[in-house]
């Protein structure tokens, strides 16, 4: 008989929606198994008496979603209103928000119940999860690698099975990395698709919130729950009538789909596993009935240099509490020095060519309905593998090296989704991106979701499950 962590979050959520368990019983059965599980860093701070509080107050009300009552997290990087949000870093390791933001009153309006705060690196700006002080988030598949990041934390909890489902951010990566690292369903959507309320921090538009899920249909209906758009969002992509978790069950059609292998931001090599795994996605994806081209690299390599530009400046806008800017990590330090260098002017000639480098990439790629590529250069690495703390810039490039792909998609702000397609012979979960055309959330779910039906993930387990 399945065991309630088994289930996915829609059939948790129509289990309380047919009175057949209720929402205190799945909070009681994933803060059971966060106290003893989480051995994998996932959690930065367990709210377990004010989910219990929620979960046992709470009545579905007649309009409820299809998630309302399952228990979800909250990435470190969203202020919550009365927890600790440390943001990952030690200098806010006692900060307390007064109010949240529009990301966690979405879920919270939604009825999800959040079991706490989920591990993100310092300012959510690496692509793996070591916070100062505290484990590192690992993948459940091998203890000993890490989970990615920024949203490592999140990708940890749910591949380890601490909630069915969570949010996370991307602003290079950082959804689609944590789903490659774990073996789940990491979808970055379009730029726009979710409200940034009420800070607004990103003003280049890299990032988003999104969510991470161990299937595409949760990943969808989380989505819904996240796409929220509020008066005054500089960015806006046009609604989605139907909601997006309608969409997973909608045929595609057949597809023209571009597809390439070679890394966009860096010479890094790419490890034979995941080109294995990129040639029988696109075999999957001929079987499908879609056509499958070859194109080149569809952004220069000239971007990378101004991508970094606005990447450190918008960690030099991470503000550090008076008198311990002592405790922020080398990284961060490092990061922020090249952005307090950067003028004015220089800032926004960076913001247009950034723009200019978007427009060209999305008009060589306007014939296409999505693009294949690998989401990773290898597997997960070994914890520590990436991280120099000695040699920030050395630690820069071996992100870049390990992540050469998912950053073209901040850019351009199209929607992109990491698939759990393939394990190696020795049992990491390797990712596999498929990005779709600006705005078309909808329709690169559907692509998913026709994906995930023709070769099903969701019954693997890692061990410890």
């Amino acid at each position: 008989m399945a065991e309630l962590h088994d289930l996915t979050a829609l059939e948790q959520g129509a289990l309380i929606a047919r009175g057949e368990v209720s929402s205190a019983e799945l909070v009681d059965h994933y803060l059971d198994r966060v106290a003893r599980l989480d051995d994998v860093g996932a959690f930065v701070t367990v709210t377990a008496d004010a989910a219990r509080a929620i979960a046992h107050e709470a009545r579905r009300p007649d309009d409820a979603g299809p998630l309302w009552g399952v228990p979800s997290a909250i990435k470190d990087l969203n202020a919550t209103a009365g927890v600790r949000t440390t943001f990952g870093s030690a200098a806010y390791d006692d900060f307390v928000p007064e109010t949240s933001d529009g990301v966690v009153t979405s879920l919270e309006s939604a009825g999800l119940v959040s079991l706490g705060k989920t591990a993100t690196p310092e300012f959510g700006s690496p692509c793996y999860t070591e916070p100062e002080g505290r484990p590192p988030a690992v993948t459940p598949w091998d203890r000993t690698r890490m989970a990615g990041g920024s949203s490592g934390g999140a990708g940890a909890a749910v591949s380890a099975g601490l909630v069915p489902l969570a949010q996370g951010s991307d602003g290079g990566g950082s959804i689609r990395i944590p789903a490659s690292c774990c073996g789940l369903v990491g979808f970055k959507p379009s730029r726009g698709r979710i409200s940034g309320w009420p800070m607004y921090g990103d003003p280049v538009g890299l990032a988003t919130a999104g969510p991470i899920a161990r299937t595409v249909r949760d990943a969808a209906a989380l989505l819904d729950v996240l796409a929220v758009r509020r008066p005054g969002d500089p960015f806006f992509a046009p609604p989605e009538s139907d909601g997006f978790l309608a969409a997973c069950d909608r045929e595609p059609g057949r597809l023209r789909i571009a597809r390439f292998a070679e890394p966009v931001i860096t010479d890094a090599p790419v490890d034979a596993e995941v080109l294995a795994a990129y040639e029988s996605a696109s075999g999957l994806l001929e079987s499908l009935g879609h056509e499958v081209v070859d194109v080149p690299v569809p952004m220069r390599r000239e971007a990378v240099p101004t991508f970094e530009t606005c990447w450190a400046v918008l960690t030099a806008l991470s503000p550090v509490p008076e008198g311990r800017e002592g405790l922020v990590r080398p990284l961060t330090a490092w990061l922020s020095e090249r952005g307090r260098a950067v003028t004015g002017p220089e800032l926004g000639l960076a913001i247009g060519a950034m723009r200019r480098f978007a427009a060209e990439a999305m008009t060589t790629l306007a014939a296409y309905d999505a693009v294949l590529t690998p989401t990773l250069a290898t597997p997960p690495l070994p914890v520590g593998a990436i991280r120099d703390d000695a040699d920030p810039a050395r630690d820069f490039e071996n992100q870049k090296r390990f992540t050469p792909y998912t950053s073209a998609w901040n850019v351009t702000g199209m929607p992109a989704v990491s698939l759990p397609l393939h394990w190696t012979p020795d049992g990491l979960p390797l990712g596999v991106m498929l990005a779709g055309r600006p705005a078309a959330d909808a329709a690169l779910l559907a692509l998913a979701a026709q994906v995930e039906a023709a070769k099903p993930w969701h019954d693997r387990r890692p061990p410890g499950w």
